[in-house]
């Protein structure tokens, strides 16, 4: 098994690579991929996450190979716009999972976060006397008047943001096409905060949902992303609408670099600024000094 620091570092490693349609096999300490009559060669230390699309076979060798280079592996829907499952964290320690977890338990730094989440959205700066109350009033606002933004740009007509997820028929086409568009954002926010470590439960902003900090972090984006190509689509028809609104957002999700930069971005936001993949170092938790150095025998201490 290979070790870490005989590794590529993740700066180095292509991001990810994604394939659909083909059988996967183990060929020495590579993956050889079979699609059609072709056969090619992907060397699995050189990326940092595999993305199987539908009809992607793949077998035990492979998986178990994948996993000693260290390169996640995620099951995902066609052109990525669905997450379903994921094999290890990408992730080569726990810096960012307990940084998050650190800032979401303390009150004040959680509240540090939210704010700063919030003002990201905005393209002017707000005052900083106001309290996450106002600031919350001024995000609706802002919601409110972009949804009537693009209804004008794009003629569609628009009464409210209204759906039921028990009667998925009873939406307008408006409504059907935002919720099929924030699925494929979450689904992309939900890959890349697994792929680096963080938890998609400790939400910020949103509390108490398994996704709760994608949710938090999807929010920072739907206003150039899903919110227009949920119009554009509508616009254009209201037939195949979730063909249409996948296709649309990832232009949207191109045109963003949304991948390359998502995780920047979440760093920033929660102040975190050592991305070094490292050995993972194991510590004890210790009353007085806080952490002890692991794998080491205390007897004589």
């Amino acid at each position: 098994m290979s070790r870490l620091r005989t590794l590529p570092k993740a700066r180095d490693r292509i991001s990810f690579l994604y394939f659909e349609h083909c059988r996967i096999e183990q060929d020495e300490q590579a993956i050889a991929v079979f699609k059609g009559k072709s056969k090619f060669f992907v060397p699995c230390a050189a990326i940092s996450t595999l993305l199987l699309g539908p009809g992607t076979s793949i077998t035990h060798a492979a998986i178990k190979t994948l996993s000693n280079n260290t390169c996640e592996v995620q099951w995902v829907g066609e052109d990525l716009l669905r997450f379903y499952a994921s094999g290890r964290s990408g992730s080569g320690n726990a810096k960012r999972i307990i940084h998050q977890a650190t800032l979401w338990a303390d009150s004040i730094q959680r509240l540090k976060v939210v704010r700063r989440m919030y003002l990201f959205r905005f393209d002017d700066p707000l005052s900083d006397d106001l309290t996450l109350q106002q600031i919350r009033g001024h995000e609706g606002v802002r919601v409110r008047t972009l949804y009537q933004h693009w209804s004008r740009q794009t003629g569609v007509e628009w009464n409210g943001r209204d759906y039921k997820q028990q009667d998925w028929n009873a939406a307008d086409p408006i409504n059907q096409a935002l919720s099929i568009a924030n699925a494929c954002l979450y689904a992309v926010c939900q890959a890349a905060l697994h792929s680096v470590g963080y938890s998609p439960a400790l939400g910020f902003i949103h509390t108490g949902k398994p996704l709760s900090f994608v949710y938090d972090v999807a929010d920072m984006y739907k206003a150039k992303t899903t919110i227009p190509a949920a119009f554009e689509a509508v616009s254009e028809t209201y037939f195949n609408l979730d063909t249409l609104v996948r296709e649309k957002c990832r232009e949207r999700f191109n045109e963003q670099r949304l991948m390359h930069r998502l995780v920047q971005d979440v760093d920033r936001m929660l102040g975190f600024g050592d991305d070094e993949e490292t050995e993972p170092i194991c510590f004890l938790w210790d009353d007085v000094l806080e952490s002890v150095e692991g794998g080491k025998n205390w007897a004589e201490e």
